[in-house]
């Protein structure tokens, strides 16, 4: 009884899955396509899941690139480390060090004519226990203004909400100019901006200040830098912005805002000098580095000692120096090489949709199932390797990531749909023969002929059968009979079999089953130009019924009874009529 029962059941969700997926056909996809499209846009402007997706993918392509661009020789780090503090601890005590240590550095390196010395060091305070010390690097930095004018120094940018409580304006500070025009913003003249500025004269003085902020982005990695920040009608340009671009002979005034930074490698791939070395070179009497060099150089002077916390997780690294991704930053600059990126939620949305709705159109359009399976997974491979390739051999990183997880999302629930679809139009009103302990069952059997100057390929024919399931409006099973055989067997080729089956002794199913039928030969020559085929193509059909006796009760085995059958509904076939489409059509 359980059995029975669950066999009903089994039954009736087949009928009604079945009817389902006649009555959504393949309106399916649309809707999902649709469901899809909302998802994109509430993402894109809402949970940002793809944009997370997307610089993943960017961490793991350009850490994993076969071809790292090499980092700049002329640009060298001198390392405040680990070591440094150590072997200066004797002589200066703890960090921060009395600014004589930097004035003489300065003064030493100047003498060797470098292209530009950057410090990665704020200095916002005045040493009130060390005045003297203030004085001398306040006049090595004012004397260096005089011959050479090649130092740079940061000033930090706090957050805007602390603008009120700033007594700084804009105007104050050095070097600084007003946006450009298209900004369209007007210079306000009454703000006051939020930042920490050096304490020495000289170094206001010099006009070579920078921002020096690193902005991560909201998952902590830092990816891109800030390369100019807007505000009150001012432009506050970066420290790499300003170097890069006095190191270039020709500055570029067309620099995004965000830059994507093209990272040189690991930590440390730069050339690093420790501090100390070089301070206890320029004090001995007996010189062992060489006098040249810092020749014509960048040399930046920054910290990567872990006890300084200048260290930011980047997509080479979870702790890179930010005195290196510094000098990345100026390497961009200064070589224009910086990673091009159509980034935003435009584009996301853009190339989702793109990928979503082609995809779509494949499903809806009955395009082959293989061939489609094939192209679809060959086309994300494809665009992944694209993506890979750009950012190796190019300076663009083509980002397909997102767009690409979302059409094959979409393609994995369609698929389902599809092969659910197929089982659902394979099911035969036959279950019903078993629950109701039929001995019989009947059969119409619709033979159609098709013969046409054009080769009918595996693509039309799977179309063709397709279209044939999704115009029926009762359950059949639909094959195709291919032209492969040689000789007279090749007589066969191309021809479709529609077969209905249902109980024996239910007139309705067999009413059913024959208007069915009626509906799709009257359906059929439009059908078969919708799949492309030419007007002048010859077809023609008919139906037969038969029974198909209990094998046990009648003695005949199955197979015999069909083979019968199917003969004697081809031979009914030759007698009908063969006319080309149009004139079905009329």
């Amino acid at each position: 009884m359980l059995k029975l029962k669950f066999q009903t059941l089994k039954i009736s969700a087949g009928l009604w899955l079945t009817n389902v997926t006649r009555r959504l056909r393949n309106n399916f996809y649309l809707y999902l396509a649709t469901l899809f499209t909302i998802a994109i846009l509430l993402d894109a402007g809402v949970f940002h899941i793809g944009e997370n997706m997307r610089d993943k993918a960017f961490d793991v392509m350009v850490k994993n690139r076969i071809f790292t661009p090499k980092p700049d020789a002329d640009i060298v780090i001198v390392d405040i480390n680990e070591a440094s503090l150590s072997a200066l601890a004797k002589d200066y005590g703890r960090w921060p060090w009395p600014r004589q240590v930097f004035g003489e550095f300065v003064e030493n390196i100047e003498a060797q004519q470098p292209k530009a010395i950057v410090f990665d060091i704020l200095f916002s305070d005045a040493d009130i226990y060390n005045t003297d010390s203030d004085t001398y690097f306040n006049d090595v930095i004012a004397a260096t203004n005089t011959q050479a004018n090649n130092v740079f120094f940061p000033f930090l940018r706090l957050a805007p909400e602390q603008d009120n409580l700033s007594q700084v304006k804009p105007s104050d500070i050095p070097g600084i100019l007003p946006s450009p025009p298209d900004i369209k913003v007007p210079i306000n003249t009454q703000a006051t901006i939020a930042v920490v500025l050096p304490h020495f004269e000289a170094v206001l003085n010099t006009k070579h200040l920078g921002t020096h902020n690193i902005d991560p982005d909201k998952d902590g990695i830092v990816r891109e830098y800030k390369l100019y920040r807007d505000g009150y009608g001012y432009r506050l340009p970066s420290l790499p912005l300003i170097v890069g671009n006095y190191s270039r002979t020709q500055p570029d005034k067309y620099l995004p805002q965000n830059m994507l930074m093209n990272w040189r490698g690991q930590p440390f791939t730069y050339q690093f000098v420790t501090f100390s070395d070089v301070m206890t070179d320029m004090g001995s009497k007996v010189k062992t580095r060489s006098p040249t060099e810092f020749t014509n150089k960048i040399v930046i002077i920054g910290s990567t000692a872990p006890s300084l916390f200048d260290l930011k997780a980047t997509a080479m690294a979870k702790a890179h120096p930010g005195v290196e991704i510094l000098a990345t930053a100026i390497d961009n600059v200064k070589h224009n090489d910086y990673l091009h990126v159509w980034r935003g939620a435009f584009s996301y949305v853009l190339l989702s949709l793109i990928l979503v709705w082609l995809t779509t159109a494949a499903f809806f359009f009955n395009m082959d199932r293989d061939r489609f399976n094939k192209l679809f997974s060959a086309s994300q491979i494809g665009l992944l390797a694209l993506s890979y390739i750009g950012i190796n051999f190019t300076n663009f990183y083509l980002d397909f990531t997102a767009p690409i997880i979302w059409a094959v999302a979409y393609f994995s629930i369609a698929k389902i749909y599809a092969l659910a679809t197929d089982r659902a139009l394979q099911r035969w009103l036959a279950f019903g023969i078993k629950a109701d302990g039929q001995e019989s069952q009947s059969a119409l059997i619709m033979p159609i002929l098709i013969e046409s100057r054009e080769s009918l390929t595996d693509t039309t024919l799977k179309q063709i059968k397709r279209h044939l399931e999704l115009c029926s409006k009762t359950p059949n099973t639909v094959d195709i009979l291919k032209g492969l055989q040689n000789g007279l067997w090749g007589l066969f080729g191309d021809m479709v079999i529609v077969v209905w089956i249902y109980a024996a002794d239910k007139p309705e199913y067999a009413q059913a089953a024959k208007d069915d039928a009626v509906q799709v030969g009257q359906k059929l020559a439009s059908l078969l130009l919708l799949v492309g085929l030419p007007k002048d193509t010859e077809v023609r059909y008919t139906m037969h019924d038969g029974i198909i006796h209990n094998e046990k009760m009648s003695g005949i085995s199955s197979a015999k009874q069909w083979r019968s059958l199917f003969a004697q509904s081809v031979i009914k076939l030759e007698q009908q009529d063969i006319k080309p489409l149009q004139n079905r059509l009329d």
